[in-house]
């Protein structure tokens, strides 16, 4: 591989990786930070994908972990919702893709600006949890959206964790600490079913990626913790935002 190590593209990845994962562990999109940041020091497409899964999943497992600790997450849910997340992230990694790449970005764009939108002018949405308890059809909606999802940041990725947090809130009713959790463990899953498919093929830049997943590791205890003890007050804000930078990330691109 055509890439060279320098010492200030290790400190400038760790940083990035650091404040990465401590916005993902808020509120998602931390992917909209650190593999830029990893294509930008001038590590090959395939390998910046794969040696962001790698990184990233030591953040996702940290803000799990934390998450977990501290019953933010509801466990007999994710019984259900995990296994699908991994098979639809299993089955969106290997698949071609049918659906236009263009086409499909301009979907995600529209729903990530209605999600934001939504998010602003439904003023209690996600301030309380109301969560009544598990029943047959919310299962069966969260089994689908995990698949779905897993499937997404399988093959594409942008925005998975602050789509999960939005459809917690919409479908079983969780504050927005609760759905942060939760997501968190799915976005581990779907990460780890990734991170082994490409550490299959190769594509990990282990000398990068272990350095990175040390920052993030930190950040993600920072962020988690700022996120369980400063609840919606602090992650709606950061959730609008992360949403509204997405989508006019996916509409330059598509312009």
């Amino acid at each position: 591989m055509d890439f060279e190590i320098t010492i200030v593209k290790v400190i400038f990845l760790c940083f990035a990786g650091f404040i990465a994962a401590t916005v993902d562990a808020i509120a998602g999109g931390g992917g909209l930070i650190n593999l830029p940041a990893i294509l930008a020091a001038g590590v090959p497409t395939h390998f910046a994908l794969g040696t962001n899964k790698f990184s990233g999943s030591f953040g996702a497992a940290t803000s799990a972990y934390t998450f977990m600790r501290s019953g933010k997450v509801h466990i007999p849910l994710m019984k259900y919702t995990a296994p699908c997340t991994l098979i639809g992230s299993a089955i969106g990694v290997y698949t071609a893709l049918k659906i236009d790449q263009g086409f499909l970005r301009i979907i995600i764009l529209v729903l990530t600006f209605a999600t934001a939108i939504y998010t602003v002018l439904k003023k209690d949405f996600g301030s309380e949890n109301k969560f009544k308890g598990l029943t047959n059809q919310n299962i069966i909606q969260g089994c689908i959206f995990a698949f779905s999802l897993g499937f997404y940041d399988g093959f594409f990725g942008p925005g998975t964790g602050s789509f999960l947090i939005f459809l917690f809130i919409k479908v079983y009713g969780f504050d927005f600490t609760m759905a942060a959790g939760n997501s968190k463990v799915l976005n581990f899953v779907s990460n780890i079913t990734s991170l082994v498919m490409f550490a299959i093929n190769g594509k990990i830049f282990y000398m990068l990626g272990i350095p990175i997943g040390i920052a993030m590791i930190i950040g993600a205890r920072v962020g988690s913790n700022i996120a369980i003890k400063k609840g919606a007050k602090v992650i709606k804000p950061i959730f609008v935002t992360i949403a509204l930078v997405l989508t006019l990330k996916l509409l330059f691109e598509t312009i």
